[in-house]
């Protein structure tokens, strides 16, 4: 794994915006300064044999995260993840009913030297995924055609679209986020989501989760033109979700509306689940211990909160490195994790994001900032892996 600087393509900002990359504020390099979010001046380049161990730990991450859904649901361990209770039993009935699922993506600490270490699993709405499937992809065609990338994502998604069809009450499926989003970047994810799918043979409608209505006499969800959803892919949060009276209708009106990502995924996408894997799998290589609520033994470590976004609300505690960030996150209480830094690259330090589509390895995509917090000044970078 190296970082190497380049050149940018002359028109690079037409391109990438011809893509559909059209929304993110400049990130900042290591003095502060601004630079582009979509960064192709420097890239990273690994070994296939990197990339092989990276698939194969990032799979193993998520068998086992399935693993802890199992157990948290057969303990009912609900209450250690912040979650209403009224929801419980729902989201027991969603996973034992296998509702099925599409997309995550891993953040892991990654140097070259030790295996990659599970930072936290973004498993209900992960975004920077046209960066990633797109137009990284094509960055790569253009600058280096003779070599790889870890990177199937396209086709995988399209695929695993094929697969779920039949599991999903019809052939329409509904694409929604928040219009409250400024930087128009759920949009963007959602509209290419509803891409793949629609080329995956759905019939898609597109509109805001603020436009979801409910027919209370019915008893259903219906869109704009009074139809009613039968499936919906959500780029909005399930805590957000849960917080109100159209959780409760969410809930109480599965099956016979579906949501992608599915229910259960509140338990993966919460960071309560570190603590649960730390219990499981004590020691295990790809992990960092993580405790719920207190520090235990750590004397180094970042405090999470178990509900959070863009890198809000984190403390770090370590030798010279003690920091936090601001706001409005940690009602639900926090997990502490073992402070192991993000390695340091010319002054960079790379959080390497690694997607998993269905239960399989799909692509990778990098997003690196200067300070010890992935946050919302974080670049993409986009990554090759030559041929030899």
């Amino acid at each position: 794994m190296k970082r190497i600087r380049t050149q940018p393509r002359p028109n690079w900002q037409s391109i990438v915006g011809s893509q559909g990359l059209i929304y993110g504020t400049p990130a900042r390099d290591a003095a502060g300064a601004d630079r582009p979010y979509w960064d192709e001046s420097v890239y990273y380049e690994f070994d296939m044999d990197e990339v092989l161990a990276l698939e194969a730990d990032a799979e193993l991450v998520h068998s086992m995260c399935m693993q802890a859904v199992e157990q948290v649901v057969l303990m009912e361990r609900y209450a250690d993840f912040g979650l209403p209770e009224w929801s419980w039993q729902h989201i027991a009935e969603s996973w034992h009913r296998s509702d099925p699922h599409v997309y995550g993506r891993f953040d892991l600490r990654y140097d070259a030297r030790s295996p990659a270490k599970l930072l936290e699993y973004n498993a209900d709405t992960p975004t920077t995924l046209l960066e990633a499937a797109i137009v990284q992809w094509y960055w790569l065609k253009d600058r280096f055609p003779d070599s790889d990338q870890w990177n199937s994502l396209h086709e995988q998604l399209v695929d695993r679209w094929k697969g779920v069809r039949d599991l999903l009450p019809s052939n329409e499926l509904h694409f929604s986020w928040s219009g409250v989003e400024q930087t128009g970047e759920d949009q963007i994810t959602t509209t290419y989501m509803q891409e793949t799918a629609a080329e995956a043979g759905f019939e898609t409608v597109a509109l805001t989760i603020e436009d979801v209505g409910w027919d209370s006499a019915l008893e259903r969800f219906v869109d704009l033109e009074e139809a009613p959803i039968h499936a919906m892919f959500k780029l909005y949060p399930w805590e957000w979700v849960l917080d109100d009276a159209f959780g409760k209708n969410v809930a109480s009106s599965l099956p016979q509306t579906m949501w992608i990502e599915p229910l259960w995924k509140t338990l993966l996408s919460n960071k309560a689940i570190l603590a649960v894997l730390w219990e499981m799998y004590p020691g295990h290589p790809n992990l960092l211990p993580a405790y719920l609520d207190n520090p235990h033994e750590l004397t180094e470590y970042v405090r999470k909160p178990k509900l959070g976004r863009e890198g809000a609300n984190i403390t770090i505690v370590g030798a010279g490195l003690e920091t936090a960030t601001g706001g409005v996150y940690g009602e639900e209480g926090f997990v502490y994790q073992l402070l192991d830094p993000l390695p340091e690259f010319d002054d960079m330090r790379p959080a390497l994001g690694a997607w998993i589509v269905g239960d399989s390895s799909a692509g990778l995509g990098i997003r690196e900032s200067a300070g010890l917090v992935t946050d919302d000044g974080a670049a993409f970078v986009p990554h090759r892996i030559p041929l030899k």
